[in-house]
């Protein structure tokens, strides 16, 4: 198997395990809209079930920080992929069971109005047990609704 072939299952592995095998993520509605290893995104479609001012109708605030979380959780278990090159698939998977959030700061910029959201993830810092990553949370519109800044645990 060439490296590139490589690259692409483990690309596939990553994006089955976020898409179907967490469960918070399918009540969020969030699935990969890209897997790029420098700014991977998380799109999710409006509902009912997401509203958090009833009145407004606008995104709940824990439904934003939560994908933002997630993006950003993502992009740290990305990036830790591009230093792990020579490792073995099974191995470079196992270490999703070691991923979790740190820190997590949220800037609520504006109400969440769209028909869908989109997040995207940067890589900051990479370090042997510690990412540090950048998200923001745009609508469909591509007006700015939030950003984050979180730290991941990644070894």
């Amino acid at each position: 198997m060439t490296t590139q072939d490589q690259d692409r299952e483990l690309l596939e592995q990553i994006r089955l395990l976020f898409n179907d095998r967490i469960p918070f993520n399918k009540v969020l509605g969030a699935v990969i809209d890209s897997l790029d290893y420098d700014h991977p995104k998380v799109r999710f479609e409006m509902r009912p079930e997401l509203v958090g001012n009833f009145v407004r109708g606008n995104l709940h605030g824990g439904v934003i920080s939560s994908v933002i979380d997630v993006t950003g959780g993502l992009a740290a278990f990305l990036g830790v992929q591009k230093r792990l090159s020579d490792e073995p698939l099974a191995s470079k998977l196992e270490r999703f069971g070691a991923l979790g959030t740190i820190d997590l700061r949220v800037d609520y910029l504006r109400p969440g109005f769209g028909q869908w959201f989109e997040a995207t993830g940067y890589v900051l810092r990479t370090g042997n047990k510690v990412a540090v990553t950048r998200i923001e949370l745009h609508n469909d519109e591509d007006s700015l609704i939030a950003v984050g800044t979180g730290a991941y645990v990644v070894g």
